[in-house]
């Protein structure tokens, strides 16, 4: 017979089992993110994941449950060791399995699930056997007329370790740990809870299964060991600064935030563009500001390239939402830009103009598009009811807009959208015949009035010329392809997605 396993124990080892659980559950958001971003279809794919592991492992668990006792318990340890060392090779294993299967998978969404299956899946199902075995334990150890008491409390304390493991990922072991460094925490869990549960049942195995958690913490010591992708992890984003320079005495660097590139700066151009959208926004933001030392709002900062030029040029005053100081702190670092040449609010943009409403601007500056990843909060009719509250009379709204040329639903329905709230709306892109199906980049400015040019070229390091859409075909676009996008109801992150 296994060892006294007084009501408390086991408690405490369903929330802990419980809490590691979803800490890899958050946790497994910020791993994907520097490979597909962070959007409704990763955080989809993770809960769908890893509530099929929970769901199997709670499968598997009920019927170790109807063992002898002692089996039951040192089978369920076993269980957490095997937990434990896919958590500890779940980092690893994420650098191995994830550009193939994305290049395997073409769909992106199917390719965000196809990783996450492969790496997530295990972890949890292991995770979720503990629960109907320590149940069926509490209840067969307790008094006839405490079993229901003792069921009660074990449902409690996996509730209890589930809410405390999403508040210490979210708030505490991401921001200050890392990711890497908090998976070797979750698998330390996981191996001390193994070894308890073999010890409680007398099994014979404990000293293999001692050598089995010195593995897996083993792996979490490599996994630390390994190069991390982020040059920094902040509480929002895996940011990297990549060099890209071709001369070493002539630094050019890009700021990668998760997956993608949000901007690009050299040191010795400041003025210069390096991307399309940004290129676009420079250009358009001078050309249609009503005066030279015109003020401006950008809602994000990412590497502050076009505030940087601002400044260099001399405009006016600069107001940048950037919900990120991590962000601001490495735009400083590694970016050559000066925060002092600028206000910053470390806020969400919405919030940062409805909280203002005595301020006005010149140009707001919107670029929230980075691939399939968009703030629906940024893109409805309501938003840009608050855009135009904030803009001078002669002022300008700009954002970019990414979408594919045989799709356009995402910018149409921007479109319809920006158009019952601003008199005159216009789209600007590339002045080149684009691939058929291929991804576009275009940047909308709306205001009171049209633009009093109809095409400019941009001092990119080679120059590219850009124009506006024919007046006639930016509308069929919005009455065929769009919608109206409201707080209520923006699905963009469907009307941006690959074509099927």
């Amino acid at each position: 017979m296994p060892r006294a396993t007084p009501l408390w124990l086991l408690l405490t080892v369903q929330t802990a089992v419980s809490a590691a659980s979803l800490v890899v559950e958050i946790v497994a958001g910020r791993m994907l993110a520097p490979h597909v971003g962070m959007s409704l279809y990763t955080w989809t794919s993770i809960i769908a994941v890893v509530l099929a592991g929970f769901s199997a492992g709670h499968w598997w668990g009920g019927r170790l449950a109807g063992r002898r006792l002692d089996k039951a318990l040192a089978r369920t340890g076993g269980a957490l060791l095997a937990a434990a060392l896919t958590t500890a090779v779940a980092a690893s294993l994420l650098r191995l399995v994830a550009s193939p299967l994305l290049a395997t998978v073409d769909h992106p969404v199917w390719g965000i699930a196809a990783i996450t299956m492969a790496v997530f899946f295990l972890p949890s199902f292991f995770a979720g056997v503990p629960a109907p075995v320590l149940a069926h334990v509490s209840v067969t150890r307790a008094a006839p007329d405490q079993q229901g008491r003792a069921l009660g409390a074990m449902f409690a304390a996996g509730a209890i370790g589930a809410i405390a493991g999403t508040l210490l990922a979210g708030f505490l072991f991401i921001s200050w740990l890392g990711t890497t460094a908090t998976l070797a925490v979750v698998t330390a869990t996981y191996v001390a809870s193994g070894l308890l549960l073999l010890w409680l049942a007398r099994s014979a195995a404990l000293v293999a299964a001692a050598i089995a958690g010195a593995i897996a913490l083993a792996l979490s010591g490599l996994a630390l060991a390994a190069p991390t992708p982020c040059t920094v992890e902040s509480r929002y984003f895996c940011i990297r600064t990549v060099d890209m320079s071709a001369d070493p005495d002539s630094p050019v660097h890009l700021m990668v935030i998760d997956h993608l590139g949000h901007g690009m700066s050299a040191r010795d151009a400041p003025t210069v563009m390096f991307t399309e959208h940004a290129a676009m926004l420079d250009e358009l933001a001078r050309r249609r500001a009503p005066r030279p030392d015109f003020t401006s709002f950008f809602i994000g900062g990412g590497s502050y390239s076009i505030p940087r030029a601002f400044a260099e040029r001399g405009t006016g005053q600069m107001v940048v939402a950037e919900i990120d100081p991590a962000v601001s702190a490495l735009a400083a670092r590694d970016f050559w830009f000066d925060p002092e040449t600028v206000t910053i609010l470390h806020e969400d943009a919405r919030r940062a103009l409805l909280t203002r409403p005595d301020r006005r601007y010149d140009m707001i500056i919107g670029d929230a598009f980075t691939d399939v990843v968009v703030p629906v909060h940024l893109v409805t009719r309501e938003f840009f009811d608050l855009a135009r509250s904030r803009l001078t009379e002669d002022g300008t709204f700009l954002m970019n807009v990414i979408d594919y040329e045989d799709r356009l639903r995402a910018l149409g329905s921007i479109l319809r959208t920006m158009r019952e709230v601003f008199p005159s709306v216009e789209v600007w892109t590339q002045a080149i015949q684009p691939e058929p199906g291929s991804r576009m980049v275009f940047v909308i400015a709306a205001g009171n009035a049209p633009s009093d040019f109809d095409e400019f070229s941009a001092p990119m390091p080679f120059r590219m010329t850009f124009g506006a859409l024919d007046g006639r075909f930016v509308s069929s676009i919005a009455q065929a392809r769009g919608q109206i996008l409201t707080d209520d109801y923006a699905p963009i992150d469907r009307l941006i997605g690959r074509p099927d």
